[in-house]
């Protein structure tokens, strides 16, 4: 957290309550700080695409705010309409009129003509995980643990079969709007995101981690990242809060089998 650019949006939320600014101006001032604290006050940098996100959830609830009580929707309206029409506030109104197009269109500008940039910080895409973790009331073991479905594959193919089947349920709905089809990250949300979602095909991702590794990345997310993989750079969900043990062990069977890959064999150090 960027700690002066959070004190300084108190400061200023705590000034106004003495100055008791009108409606608008406490709203706009509330919109503004926000902003302020979202964009400038979380290390590492939040994806633009999360602070546009939050910034709407916070705007439709200032809205409501507005909305919820008549008597101040109505003092308001009348603010608005005396700045509209008041002639003192003309030269104030004709450069809010041009302003604000500019710094729109300015915005869009850069957005569009910004080349890829590096990181602000490093990040570790595949970070060490800990030695083991806890699911519910159970300690899952990442380092010599192992996928207590994967054995069916040559002792019962029929019901390693069906946990495979269940894995692809698991998958088309909640995972395939991000991962995509063929799982190579090119989902319909997936260029929303930054980054955007690793691709599950190519032999550099799941080929070469181990299937306990896995179960920590989908259970944990990107909240159970460590501090060297900068959590808000990953949008990806804690599925421990969604998904049982079992289904998270399942999909993790139909990402090898879609993919064809084969995961990582446990090492074991004489």
């Amino acid at each position: 957290m960027n700690v002066p650019v959070v004190l300084v949006g108190i400061a200023v939320m705590v000034a106004l309550r003495f100055v008791k600014p009108n409606t608008l101006t406490w709203l706009a001032a509330w919109w503004v700080v926000v902003y302020a604290a979202v964009r400038f006050g979380v290390v590492p940098p939040l994806p633009s695409s999360i602070v546009n996100m939050f910034m709407a959830i916070v705007t439709a609830g200032l809205l409501t705010y507005l909305f919820a009580d008549s008597e101040r929707l109505e003092n308001t309206k009348r603010l608005l309409v005396k700045f509209l029409v008041d002639r003192q506030y003309s030269k104030l109104l004709m450069v809010v009129v041009l302003v604000l197009p500019l710094a729109v269109a300015l915005k869009v500008y850069v957005g569009l003509s910004q080349g890829v940039r590096p990181p602000t910080i490093a990040r570790t895409i595949h970070p060490a995980p800990p030695e083991t973790i806890r699911f519910g009331d159970k300690e899952i073991d990442l380092v010599g643990g192992v996928n207590p479905y994967r054995q069916l594959e040559d002792s019962d193919p029929n019901r390693f079969a069906e946990h495979v089947e269940n894995g692809g349920r698991v998958y088309y709905q909640n995972c395939v709007f991000c991962h995509g089809d063929d799982m190579e990250g090119q989902g319909i949300f997936a260029h929303a995101l930054d980054p955007i979602p690793a691709n599950f095909a190519e032999p550099t991702t799941i080929a070469m981690l181990q299937e306990t590794y896995l179960f920590w990345r989908i259970a944990e997310g990107a909240p159970g990242l460590p501090s060297e993989s900068t959590p808000w750079s990953s949008a990806m969900p804690a599925w421990e809060q969604f998904l049982t043990e079992e289904e998270i062990w399942d999909v993790i069977l139909f990402l090898y089998d879609h993919t064809g890959q084969r995961p990582r064999a446990t090492e074991h150090v004489e």
